[in-house]
C-alpha cells in the first residue's frame, strides 16, 4: 500500500484514456514509465452519463500488472458492488458521497473486505459533507471536472477543496491521501501539488503523449 512521501506525488494514470483495444500494452507502458498505481473509473450510465467496465475487466487488469489498483466507483449503488470490485483486485475503493445512503457502513465494509476506503465528491458538493468520515478513510478524491468523461477542462475553483482538506489533515492528524482527478497536466498538476495533493490522476496527459515523458514531467513538479 502507498505511504506518504515528502516530495511529489504519486502518479496514477487513468485507464479511461488508454487504448482499450490493446489495454495490456498501455498498462505495461505506464508501469515501465514509473506510474505508482492505476486509476480505474467505473461508470454505470446512471450516476454519470457513461458506461465503462466491471469487475471482470478489472480482474483481467490485475493479472497483467503489479501496480496497486485504485478503483473509483461512479455508480448509483456502490454498496451493492463493493465486494465484487474488491475481490476482483481493488486495493483502494473510492465511492461518491452523493451516491451512498450510509457512508459509514460502506467504509467499514470496505475495510473488512481488506481494501482501503476512499470518498469522492462532485465539484458542486461541499467538503462539509465528508468531514464526519475523514478519520476513517484512506483517500479523498477531489474531482476537478464533472465526473463521467475523460478529456475535460480543469476547474480551477476546486483547488480550494484541496487546500481545505490539507488544512483539516494537518490540524487533526488525519492520514488520508488527497487525490485529484480531471484535466491534470503539467500546469494544473503544479497548482494541485502546491495546494496539498498527494496523488495525481492523469488520463489524456499520460496516454495521449509519451507516457514516460508525461510521468517524468509530473514527477519533477
Amino acid at each position: 500500500m502507498l505511504k506518504f512521501k515528502k516530495s511529489p506525488k504519486y502518479i496514477s494514470p487513468s485507464i479511461l484514456s488508454a487504448n482499450f483495444a490493446d489495454l495490456q500494452t498501455d498498462i505495461k507502458n505506464v508501469e515501465t514509465a514509473g506510474a505508482d498505481m492505476l486509476h480505474i473509473d467505473v461508470m454505470d450510465g446512471h450516476f454519470v452519463p457513461n458506461i465503462t467496465i466491471g469487475p471482470v475487466v478489472l480482474n483481467s487488469i490485475k493479472n497483467v500488472t503489479k501496480l496497486p489498483l485504485d478503483t473509483h466507483l461512479m455508480i448509483t449503488d456502490p454498496d451493492k458492488y463493493a465486494e465484487a470490485f474488491i475481490k476482483a483486485g481493488s486495493q483502494y475503493l473510492t465511492f461518491h458521497i452523493e451516491a451512498c445512503k450510509s457512508p459509514g457502513a460502506l467504509i467499514e465494509k470496505i475495510k473488512n473486505l481488506g481494501a482501503k476506503p476512499g470518498l469522492s465528491l462532485r465539484p458542486g458538493t461541499h467538503i462539509k459533507d465528508i468531514i464526519p468520515f475523514l478519520p476513517e478513510i484512506d483517500l479523498v478524491l477531489v474531482m476537478t471536472v464533472e465526473p463521467g468523461f475523460g478529456g475535460q477542462s480543469f476547474m480551477a475553483d476546486q483547488v480550494n477543496k484541496i487546500k481545505e482538506l490539507d488544512a483539516l489533515r494537518k490540524t487533526h492528524g488525519f492520514k488520508f491521501l488527497i487525490s485529484v482527478d480531471g484535466g491534470i497536466n503539467a500546469e494544473t498538476a503544479k497548482v494541485c501539488v502546491e495546494a496539498g495533493a498527494d496523488i495525481l490522476v492523469a488520463g489524456s496527459y499520460v496516454f495521449g503523449n509519451n507516457p514516460a515523458s508525461a510521468i517524468k514531467n509530473l514527477r519533477m513538479l
